[in-house]
C-alpha cells in the first residue's frame, strides 16, 4: 500500500498539490487553469477522474484560480471552511460545497484528510494532512511562522510538500517595498529557508522518505539555494524542488524503516555551521 504524490505547480503564480493511492486522489489547492491541470496531469499519468475532492487551504489567488472551471467540468466535490468561501466567493453548485471547520479528519473513499489551522494572512487559513493506510503525507505551505500543530504533524509525514519560500538575505536586499518585506516575515507570511530547514533539522521523522520543498518566491529566493541547503542536511531523505513552472514526477510513497543515516547530533552540528 502506498501514496502518489505531485506538484501540479508550486508559486505565487499558482498552486496545486496532488495525492492519492491506486483509487481515489485529491487536490490540495486549484491555483492554475483547468487546462494547464489536465494537460500536467496527463503527463504524469495521473487520471483526474480519480480526483474526488479538492481542498483549499485559503482564498488567495494563486490557491483558487483554476476551481471554478475545474469543478464545472468535472463536478468535483470542494471542501472549504465557511470564512474562505466569504472572502473568495467562488460560483460552484452548492450541491458540490462542503464547509469544514478543521480538526476532524475528513473521509475521502479510503483517503483521510486532516486539516489543521496555519498562521498566514488570511481568512481562515489551513495545512493538511492526507493518510491512507498508515501512510501520511503533509501539505504545508503559505505558513508565516512554525507552531506547534505544524511540528506535530510534520514528525508524522513519511513525505511532505514543505514551504521554502525566501533566502532572508535576497528578501533584505531586494527591491520589494519595505511594507511587503515586513508582510513575507512577519509571522503571518510565508516561512523563510532557514525557519523550514530548521523544523526540517529539529523534527525530521526517521520513516520520512520525500521533502518536496515548495512555493519557492520568484525574485527573493532560488533553486539552487535551497537545493545546497537541504541536500547538506538531507540524510537519506529525497530532496525535490517544486517549481513554479512545470510540473514534479510521480513519487511513490510507502511505509519504510527508521533512517538514521544522519544522526541528530549530527544534523544541529549541521545547523550550526549553515546559520
Amino acid at each position: 500500500m502506498s501514496l502518489f504524490i505531485a506538484a501540479i505547480n508550486s508559486g505565487s503564480n499558482g498552486n496545486c498539490y496532488y495525492v492519492g493511492n491506486q483509487q481515489e486522489a485529491v487536490l490540495i489547492d486549484a491555483g492554475v487553469s483547468c487546462r494547464e491541470t489536465e494537460q500536467r496531469m496527463l503527463k504524469l499519468g495521473l487520471s483526474i477522474k480519480k480526483v474526488k475532492a479538492i481542498f483549499i487551504s485559503h482564498e488567495h489567488t494563486d490557491h483558487i484560480n483554476g476551481l471554478v472551471s475545474l469543478v464545472k467540468k468535472y463536478k468535483i466535490p470542494v471542501y472549504i471552511t465557511e470564512a474562505t468561501f466569504k472572502n473568495s466567493n467562488p460560483k460552484i453548485d452548492d450541491k458540490l460545497l462542503h464547509h469544514y471547520a478543521g480538526a476532524e479528519p475528513i473521509k475521502i473513499g479510503t483517503l483521510s484528510i486532516l486539516p489543521f489551522s496555519k498562521y498566514h494572512d488570511a481568512a481562515d487559513p489551513f495545512s493538511y494532512v492526507i493518510e491512507f493506510a498508515g501512510i501520511r503525507v503533509g501539505v504545508f505551505t503559505d505558513i508565516g511562522k512554525v507552531c506547534d500543530r505544524l511540528v506535530k504533524h510534520f514528525k508524522q509525514c513519511h513525505a511532505a510538500f514543505l514551504e521554502s519560500n525566501y533566502d532572508e538575505t535576497m528578501l533584505e536586499r531586494g527591491g520589494y517595498p519595505l511594507a511587503l518585506k515586513n508582510r513575507i516575515r512577519n509571522g503571518n507570511g510565508h516561512l523563510s529557508n532557514k525557519q523550514a530547514a530548521e523544523l526540517f533539522i529539529k523534527h525530521k521523522p526517521a520513516h520520512m522518505s520525500y521533502l518536496l520543498l515548495s512555493h519557492l518566491s520568484k525574485n527573493n529566493n532560488s533553486p539552487k539555494i535551497v537545493k545546497d541547503l537541504f541536500e547538506s542536511i538531507a540524510g537519506n531523505v529525497k530532496i525535490v524542488i517544486a517549481s513554479r513552472n512545470k510540473e514534479t514526477g510521480v513519487y511513490h510513497i510507502r511505509q519504510q524503516k527508521a533512517n538514521t543515516k544522519l544522526k541528530t547530533t549530527d544534523a544541529l552540528e549541521v545547523q550550526l555551521s549553515l546559520f
